[in-house]
Formats: C-alpha cells, sequence, structure tokens
C-alpha cells in the first residue's frame, strides 16, 4: 500500500474516517494519517475539535528540508495553537496526488493544503468536484480555480536577489553557481532573482563574478529533471566546483543533499565551498555542512499555512491569493550563522539598503515567473 513514512514521523492512519479512500490508495501512494487534536492555546476556537486541516506533499515528501516540510509544520502549528485535527498525506510520486487528494476528501477534510506547483492541475480538478471543501495550493496560481482555492505563492525572485549580491561578494574564487530540479516557474523565479543579484553586484562594483547554471536572459541553464535524485545534484555541483565556483546555490528540494555531500568532500579536500540553501533556513533544516550554509532564500510557508487554517477556522476563507514579499515579509535571506564572519560590515550594509530600495520599488526585481507580474 503505501511507502514508510520518513525519518521518524509517525503517522496512524483512521480508518474508520477513509474506508472508501483506502480501496483507492491500494498499490499507490500513502493513505492519509491522521493525528488527534492538539492542545488547543487559549485563543482556540470553540469550534475546533470539529475541524480537521489536511496536507498532501508532492513527491519530495514531509522530510524534504524545504518547502514540503515548512509546510508540514505551519500545519502542525496551527494544530497545537488552535486545537485542531489534522490528516496528511504523503505522495511518492506524481501518480499518488490524484488519490492522496481524493482520499482527503473522503476523510472529513475542511481544509487541505496541497504542496508545489506539481498538484496545480490535480488540485484544480478536485476543488471544482468539491465545493463545499476549501484548499490552499502552495507555489501555484491559476484564474481557472473555483473560488474555494486560495494562492499561496511568492516572489521569491526578491530575496534571491539579495542572495546573488551575497554569493557575487563574497566569492573568492569570482565564480557562483546555481541549478534547479526541474524547469518550472516556483524554481526558476529563485535562479532568475540570483542571477539578477550578481549582476547588480558587478555593476556597483566594476567586477565580473560569473555565473554557472543560469542564463536568466535565455531561460536556459543545469536541471535535475526531478526533485528525488540527489546523486545528480551531487554530480552538478562537483561540476560547478570543478569550473571554478565557491558559492553554490540548488533550487531542488531534497535533490540539494547532494550538493551538501559534494561541499563536505569539497572541504575535507581543502576548497572553501559555500552554500546558499532555499525554500527554509538550511542551517536549521540539515544537520550536514552547517558551518559552509552562507544563508537561505526563505518563503515563511509554514506561517502563511497556519494563518489561512486559522482564518478558515473563524469563517473568514478568502480565494484571493496570499503574495509573499520582502515588504511583508514572506520571503526573506536568512541569518549568517557560522559564516557570519565571512560577510563584510560593508556587504551587511549593502543588503540592508538593498532591501530598503527593493521595497520602495527604487530597485525593480522581475521575474517571468513573478506572482507580481
Amino acid at each position: 500500500m503505501g511507502a514508510a513514512v520518513r525519518k521518524g514521523r509517525r503517522l496512524t492512519v483512521s480508518a474508520a474516517a477513509l474506508s472508501a479512500a483506502a480501496l483507492l490508495l491500494a498499490a499507490c501512494g500513502q493513505a492519509p494519517s491522521s493525528s488527534s487534536s492538539g492542545t488547543a492555546g487559549a485563543s482556540a476556537n470553540p469550534s475546533a475539535k470539529d475541524y480537521t486541516g489536511c496536507i498532501v506533499s508532492d513527491s519530495g515528501g514531509f522530510d524534504d528540508r524545504s518547502f514540503n516540510q515548512s509546510s508540514y509544520d505551519g500545519l502542525m502549528k496551527a494544530k497545537q495553537d488552535l486545537g485542531i485535527s489534522t490528516k496528511q498525506a504523503e505522495s511518492k510520486a506524481a501518480t499518488d496526488y490524484g488519490p492522496n487528494l481524493n482520499a482527503m476528501m473522503q476523510g472529513g477534510c475542511n481544509l487541505t493544503v496541497t504542496v508545489g506547483f506539481n498538484l496545480g492541475d490535480t488540485t484544480k480538478q478536485v476543488a471544482a468536484k468539491n465545493p463545499q471543501k476549501h484548499f490552499a495550493i502552495i507555489d501555484y496560481s491559476d484564474p481557472k480555480f473555483t473560488d474555494n482555492v486560495k494562492p499561496i505563492v511568492y516572489d521569491t525572485a526578491q530575496a534571491a536577489f539579495l542572495a546573488g549580491y551575497l554569493a557575487a561578494a563574497t566569492s573568492k574564487t569570482g565564480k557562483v553557481a546555481t541549478y534547479g530540479g526541474m524547469n518550472i516557474p516556483t524554481v526558476t523565479i529563485f535562479m532568475d532573482g540570483f542571477a539578477d543579484g550578481v549582476k547588480y553586484y558587478n555593476q556597483k562594483k566594476s567586477k565580473s563574478v560569473q555565473l554557472l547554471g543560469w542564463n536568466k536572459d535565455s531561460q536556459n541553464g543545469t536541471f535535475v529533471g526531478n526533485f528525488e535524485d540527489s546523486g545528480k545534484g551531487k554530480q552538478n555541483t562537483v561540476n560547478f566546483i570543478n569550473e571554478g565556483a565557491d558559492v553554490i546555490m540548488p533550487v531542488a528540494g531534497p535533490v540539494g543533499a547532494g550538493t551538501i555531500d559534494a561541499a563536505v568532500d569539497a572541504k575535507n579536500a581543502g576548497k572553501d565551498v559555500k552554500l546558499i540553501w532555499v525554500d527554509s533556513d538550511g542551517y536549521q533544516t540539515n544537520t550536514k555542512g552547517k558551518d559552509q550554509m552562507l544563508s537561505s532564500v526563505m518563503k515563511l510557508m509554514g506561517d502563511a499555512v497556519e494563518t489561512v487554517v486559522k482564518d478558515d477556522l473563524n469563517g473568514t476563507f478568502s480565494k484571493t491569493a496570499y503574495v509573499g514579499t520582502l515588504d511583508n515579509g514572506g520571503v526573506a535571506l536568512a541569518p549568517f550563522h557560522d559564516q557570519d564572519k565571512n560577510v563584510s560590515a560593508q556587504t551587511k550594509s549593502e543588503l540592508d539598503q538593498i532591501k530598503k530600495d527593493i521595497i520602495s520599488g527604487t530597485i525593480k526585481v522581475t521575474s517571468k515567473a513573478s506572482p507580481q507580474g
């Protein structure tokens, strides 16, 4: 039936609620798992005991140290703070999306969060067939969505611009790199912002730091083709390091584990290679290569998920898209942690000013993939 739960996340199947769905899920994805209500906070809504918030991952799974995990943590925070019940279904492949989401419809979910661009079409179809249910989808928006779907999207190019400037400012070799898992808008938006940040540094400093792995003008670059093959992620990173790159940003979910492995190997071989993570604070979510984590381009998905659940519980659900930006704190550059000593006071000051200029509109950050056009 379903695949094993990852890294110790213990999920108990609610057979009574999902008996019909279990037949549908046989020989495919993991059936929805349920968690009983958490301890309600002082402000918990009295109706919380009758409310179930649910989540379906994409193929990266809930332990991807990236956007699936951050979204899952947001739902668990809502459970703790609001006293709701939760169910979750972890997809192992694209073929699991439909069965997992349909099973949630059988499981009494009030609101179901679907995580990732790749669940867009499935969410659209299932939501249209279940108008009495509410949905929130991370990283996907479509004008054809029915009124029961709320997109949660991020203008990550803004924070990635800061990361590109940081990478160029701290590079000792004059070469930095990025690559993606799949060539989809929610990946390339990071790469566009990163490229523009490097370009801005070169313009301001009369430098010529080279970016490997992505050409914004042609929209061509290096991609693994999925979010699972960390071996290819490692090989891409080895290639970049061999070409001279010393700051590397993987935009690839679990594939980025391969980049960490390659960076650690390079360090052991005497090379100074730094990493920039995406979606979550990589210093907090990874146990390996922490001291090489320069920063991260964060999407605060957990906060958004909890807010959407709270609004739905309070009867104020809206189809209006949430767009995370630097201005509203939906996207951000993570702290430098162990690498703080390697970022000069001047660079820190410049990053602060660049952030202010992006928020004010003095600096225009653009990407074909931007949710703001």
